[in-house]
């Protein structure tokens, strides 16, 4: 078992050794280089994915073609479309690396079953989820409620080594502001 998703693990629940070796069963690595997709609009979402190391961002295509960023994943991360993923139902967004990405992959079949055989894991997954939740909300507020230079500096500030890895015009397009802007308040800030 990946010690990195095992200590994610450990923050929320304690697994027994042999929990932990069943655990290690289910899941697979896989790697996703640099532009290549993890999923597609319109496939189904048969994975959830850990990420170990790298960069993924998750976009839909407006009807003008541009990308809308709706989050980004890196290391100590998950990603997937989880309504696509629960109902197996064809994805609304793409997921797509931003650098070679080392994943854990578990398919839907083999995460039921490990939830049967680790049920204390059905915590975990909880726990995720209600962080996931917590953090819409969060963007949700900030978007209404914030104007686009503290979006930025909250950002920057939340999430610092994603700052430092995906390009200014994909953080511009996640927070909806032009990259233009985002440029401004660079030279501002540095000056």
């Amino acid at each position: 078992m990946n010690a990195q998703l095992l200590n994610n693990i450990a923050k929320h629940i304690v697994l027994l050794p042999e929990e932990i070796a069943l655990c290690g069963d289910f899941w697979k690595e896989k790697v996703v280089r640099k532009g290549e997709y993890l999923l597609r609009n319109g496939d189904i979402a048969k994975t959830d994915n850990y990420v170990v190391t790298g960069v993924l961002k998750a976009f839909y295509l407006s009807d003008k073609g541009d990308e809308e960023i709706l989050y980004f994943a890196n290391d100590d991360w998950w990603a997937t479309d989880i309504l696509s993923f629960q109902k197996q139902s064809p994805s609304v967004y793409n997921i797509q690396a931003l650098e070679d990405t080392l994943l854990l992959q578990i398919h839907r079949d083999s995460f039921q079953e490990m939830l049967k055989q680790i049920p204390k894991l059905e915590t975990y997954f909880r726990s995720i989820l209600e962080s996931y939740v917590g953090s819409l909300q969060q963007r949700i507020i900030t978007t209404n409620a914030s104007n686009a230079e503290q979006k930025y500096i909250d950002f920057i500030q939340k999430y610092p080594e994603i700052a430092a890895k995906v390009p200014q015009y994909l953080i511009a397009s996640y927070l909806g502001v032009s990259p233009e802007f985002i440029s401004r308040i660079r030279k501002r800030n540095q000056g």
